[in-house]
């Protein structure tokens, strides 16, 4: 994993705030997400960047280094985007800049809107941080946000969007194809409790969420190992862990996925924009796009689709959309951290 901005970002709000606690609470972040994320850049770096006691935390002289680089390049760069932006769209045709996290429906969604508007520039920015692409709505630097989370509405994301939910699915494991159980129509997590597991990048709870998922089948798991999500088919495959995934997974050689017996997690596909900005009017029919999206692919999941018909209150049919403006914390999901 390399640098990004919105770790530099991260770095700063820790500085400014003067503890990990505050700069969760300013980032509408969890504090052991947060926690986990400065974990994260901290060993992309080589280093740590605070020292903490208890009356906050303290730039060590690598964190020093790394503030005052952040404070040259996030201005910088956010007038770039800024400039660009209004560059490209003085006096041209709509545009449609998309944000989305691992998912399925995001090809088939961007595909859509060029086809219905061929003069519309379309763009995608593409992060495993929900919390990024949410930030960058309310900003106004993107018009649609595709995201996933275990629940609706999803919490711990800037306020002042408006989310639909395009699909409630259910989510399965990803075994490789000479695992015992691979054989199986669904398993009991509880059957897997020995088992290495993986998942892809994420700055949500999906871990917490699983954990106690876990816990309610009576035992806890081993920390699931983040790799991004062609290796980690590589890695099912080679029998090395296995892998929560999305139960309209492709198909790849040497895996196979199978049901969790009982729906012990779900995953929702939300689509959100801005109630108040221009977005909203187009609104209706890009969130039906996302819709022919999902459908399409779970046609051409025919395990998954097959499944759909004897679980009825999944999926798109029976999803119960939400049009919610958040107005405080919820639950929230990992950003799509199960192999798509």
């Amino acid at each position: 994993m390399e640098l990004e901005l919105r770790h530099l970002r991260i770095v700063l709000a820790i500085a400014e705030a003067g503890s990990v606690t505050k700069a969760a609470a300013a980032l509408g972040l969890a504090q052991p997400a947060l926690t986990t994320q400065l974990q994260r850049i901290e060993r992309i770096l080589g280093g740590a960047l605070f020292t903490r006691d208890r009356r906050g935390v303290l730039p060590t002289p690598l964190g020093d280094l790394v503030l005052a680089r952040a404070r040259v390049l996030i201005p910088a760069v956010t007038g770039l985007r800024d400039e660009a932006s209004e560059l490209i769209t003085a006096g041209g045709p709509a545009r449609y800049r998309v944000g989305a996290t691992n998912g399925p429906i995001v090809a088939g969604l961007v595909r859509r809107l060029n086809d219905a508007h061929p003069g519309g520039p379309v763009s995608i920015h593409s992060t495993w941080s929900e919390n990024e692409v949410a930030r960058m709505a309310v900003e106004g630097r993107l018009d649609y946000v595709v995201l996933g989370a275990c629940a609706t509405p999803p919490g711990g994301l800037p306020p002042g969007l408006t989310w639909q939910v395009v699909s409630v699915d259910a989510v399965w494991v990803l075994l490789n194809e000479r695992h015992p159980l691979a054989g199986r129509d669904e398993v009991g997590l509880g059957e897997l409790a020995g088992e290495q597991w993986i998942t892809a990048p994420g700055d949500g709870c999906f871990s917490e969420c699983f954990a106690a998922a876990c816990a309610r089948e009576g035992f806890a798991p081993r920390t699931p190992t983040e790799i991004d999500a062609s290796s980690a088919f590589d890695l099912v495959a080679a029998g090395g862990a296995i892998a929560l995934c999305q139960g309209t997974v492709r198909s790849a050689p040497g895996v196979v996925a199978v049901a969790l017996r009982g729906v012990p997690l779900r995953w929702r596909h939300l689509l959100g924009w801005d109630p108040e900005g221009p977005a909203a009017g187009p609104a209706a029919e890009v969130f039906g796009f996302a819709t022919e999206a999902y459908l399409e692919i779970v046609a051409h999941r025919p395990r998954y689709s097959r499944w759909l018909e004897s679980h009825p209150h999944l999926g798109v049919q029976k999803a119960v959309t939400l049009l919610h403006r958040p107005s405080r914390p919820g639950f929230l999901g990992r950003n799509d951290p199960m192999i798509a």
